[in-house]
């Protein structure tokens, strides 16, 4: 299947492989690896996940008052890792959405790695 662009244009994994790029060079953070399995494309701060990309959609991890938000807000929703349970903690933008990936991804680096 050819991967399609975003609302900015902008194919998903090369939007997130910008981030990768501004986000690796942050102190504590990790870029993906090039093993295979969960969180294996991630970034991480300290150990933990703290954005990735799963099934073209950036999925980050934040308080579960702001994810709420963001799914009343209509831009998204949480991340269920098939399972069947929706995250609260974690949020999986939508395709369509005009977020800034790399101020989600701030403030996710933020709520898991706080000054």
């Amino acid at each position: 299947m050819p991967k399609r662009p975003d609302a900015f244009g902008v194919i998903p994994e090369e939007r997130f492989d910008q981030l990768i790029t501004s986000f690796a060079r942050r102190p504590g953070v990790t870029p993906p690896s090039t093993s295979r399995g969960f969180g294996s494309h991630a970034l991480k701060v300290n150990g933990k996940i703290f954005a990735m990309l799963v099934r073209g959609r950036l999925v980050v991890k934040l308080p579960r008052t702001r994810v709420t938000a963001l799914v009343d807000a209509g831009e998204g929703a949480h991340f269920d890792a098939n399972k069947g349970t929706p995250m609260k903690e974690w949020f999986s933008a939508d395709p369509g959405s005009t977020l800034d990936w790399e101020v989600l991804a701030g403030e996710a680096l933020t709520f898991l790695a706080p000054k």
